[in-house]
């Protein structure tokens, strides 16, 4: 006879996603999703390796307009969500990269929820959200780490020419007034600051701007990289995506303030010279 662990082990890694809050609130864009999800059944994207999955999601999500904090959904409960009618850089490569893991798991129809599970499993602190702010990886640096240490992603960072970052996490609990739950909830700004004083405390490596244009050709499509900027109080300042041209050159994808929408922008190393507040930056391969 089956034991209660057997029955354990057959439920959903997580059974929260989309729960604590309305659907109609956080998953927007359905008939979007349903869109891209009925062709890549047709097409058999599930059956690619996951670096060319993450491309053709991505280009279904070319021309996506910009928009500022799509992480902040309510004013106190917490919850996984989607947004594809606006993105920002982070919901860009992490909606990116929920659809390419959702597509493991073959079917015959997706249901939004099936995409809100694997955002539950990479945007909050193991893999699951309670309903608390605090629960979610408020810092691209942390992301990195506990998404490596589950087996999401390889943090290549340290396999190419480093340096340590000197920087201090400060920037949620200084700048609250931008986030709708610390704003409304006074209580979570100084959990906050201890969260950023142990993420200070933990050695965080980048590449500097100055040696990417020597590993670009060792980039792959997909791979998630991390604008590091120093001294703004955050580690990285923006995140996106490698996508391979035809000529090889690695291109970089993300949600852009300066285009105000989803872009294929110039080479990683064209892209960090335009700025000189870039620093340089981290590499993580979606496994």
């Amino acid at each position: 006879m089956p034991t209660l662990l057997y029955f354990i082990l057959l439920l959903p890694l997580t059974l929260s996603a989309g729960e604590h809050l309305p659907l109609a609130t956080t998953f927007k864009g359905q008939k979007k999703f349903q869109r891209i999800a009925s062709k890549a059944i047709k097409e058999q994207w599930g059956q690619l390796p996951m670096s060319s999955r993450m491309v053709k999601v991505a280009k279904e999500l070319e021309g996506v307009p910009y928009q500022s904090y799509t992480l902040e959904i309510d004013n106190h409960i917490e919850s996984p969500s989607v947004n594809f009618q606006g993105m920002d850089c982070w919901t860009f490569f992490e909606t990116c990269l929920g659809f390419s893991r959702m597509l493991e798991n073959p079917k015959s129809h997706y249901h939004p929820r099936d995409l809100l599970r694997q955002i539950e499993w990479t945007r909050y602190r193991n893999g699951r959200c309670n309903g608390h702010y605090l629960d979610r990886i408020h810092y691209l640096a942390e992301w990195y780490s506990d998404n490596h240490k589950r087996g999401n992603v390889h943090d290549l960072t340290r396999s190419f020419p480093n340096t340590r970052m000197d920087n201090q996490c400060r920037e949620m609990s200084q700048l609250w007034q931008s986030y709708r739950y610390l704003k409304h909830n006074p209580q979570l700004r100084p959990l906050m600051a201890k969260q950023e004083a142990r993420l200070t405390r933990t050695p965080v490596y980048m590449i500097p701007k100055h040696k990417v244009a020597g590993i670009e050709k060792h980039l792959r499509n997909g791979d998630i990289i991390g604008i590091a900027r120093v001294n703004d109080g955050s580690y990285c300042s923006h995140v996106g995506m490698i996508i391979k041209d035809a000529e090889g050159r690695s291109r970089f994808m993300h949600a852009s303030t300066t285009y105000k929408k989803v872009v294929i922008d110039s080479t990683i190393s064209d892209y960090l010279n335009k700025f000189k507040k870039h620093a340089g930056i981290l590499v993580a391969r979606p496994q």
